[in-house]
């Protein structure tokens, strides 16, 4: 009975022992728990985390390090160059005059787009915007007859852009007799820009879907229209149609450099393959081929072959 007694008490304290500290028990368990599910790899990355946030405060001091030295040595080289380049940044931004020429982009069409070509319209109006803040004669930029899911797509991407953008119709903004539709299909060339006049592109995006849309759009109104003289200074394997933001990027590049050829072969893209056309209506190419062709001995090349 003796025994009995002492073992059970024993067994009580062993049981009383092991629940004192069930927390320590616990976290015991958990954390060899842990250290057994890390793998090899996943012990590593936790080391190299903790290391990174060790030495937090150590990068930022050597980014403070870096950005004083920047700084030092761009005074440096400004008192070494007395100043000049300064001076320089100073005349550039003295040298950008904005011009008095209006482009208005038509965006009457969404109703014929997609809502894929819509934002693809989106992307060209966004590059026209973007061109025309680096241009050295920047114009004045209009948006009509915007709704729709251009609309849509501009609200949700563009904010605070100092154009003129606008719900009603362009001729409703503009006087008619100041308003000159750019349309690939009319008969007249464009031969010189006049700064009093509003040039109108046709804001769409159709893949040739509605072809001559804009033309007859602009003899319904009675108003203005051109295309530019692209035949006159180039030959392109593919057709005249450009898109909205090449149009206007030739327009700003004619205003700085003063020529439609300088002004198309810095703008238009290699895909369409442009080559350049002289005078007489001959590429250069052409014409090259022509004087090597003359260049050649008519003597040697039409003798007959005396090989036996």
């Amino acid at each position: 009975m003796a025994d009995d007694s002492v073992k059970s008490e024993a067994s009580a304290q062993q049981e009383n022992g092991n629940t004192d500290n069930p927390k320590t028990v616990s976290s015991n368990g958990e954390a060899a728990a842990e250290n057994q599910t890390l793998s090899k790899r996943q012990r590593k990355k936790l080391l190299k985390q903790q290391k990174w946030e060790e030495e937090r405060e150590l990068r930022k001091q050597r980014r403070k390090e870096r950005k004083q030295q920047r700084r030092l040595d761009r005074q440096n080289h400004q008192e070494e160059e007395g100043g000049e380049g300064q001076n320089v940044r100073k005349r550039s931004r003295r040298e950008v005059t904005p011009s008095s020429l209006r482009l208005v982009v038509d965006c009457s069409f969404d109703n014929l787009m997609l809502i894929k070509d819509a934002r693809k319209l989106h992307k060209q109006i966004q590059r026209c915007y973007a061109e025309n803040r680096r241009a050295l004669h920047p114009v004045q930029f209009y948006l009509t007859s915007l709704g729709g899911q251009l609309k849509q797509s501009m609200d949700e991407k563009d904010k605070g852009w100092d154009i003129s953008i606008k719900t009603e119709h362009y001729s409703e903004v503009v006087a008619k007799e100041e308003l000159v539709y750019l349309t690939s299909d009319s008969p007249n060339v464009l031969e010189e820009l006049d700064q009093k006049k509003a040039y109108v592109i046709g804001g769409l995006v159709d893949h040739n879907h509605h072809k001559g849309i804009t033309f007859e759009r602009a003899k319904e109104l009675g108003i203005d229209h051109a295309q530019l003289p692209l035949s006159s200074f180039v030959k392109m394997n593919s057709r005249k149609v450009l898109a909205v933001n090449h149009v206007f990027e030739i327009i700003l590049a004619y205003l700085e450099k003063g020529t439609w050829q300088e002004a198309f072969f810095t703008v238009l893209p290699q895909r369409k393959g442009a080559v350049a056309v002289d005078q007489d209506g001959t590429t250069i190419q052409e014409k090259e081929e022509e004087d090597s062709d003359s260049d050649s001995d008519p003597d040697t090349s039409d003798q007959p072959d005396k090989r036996v």
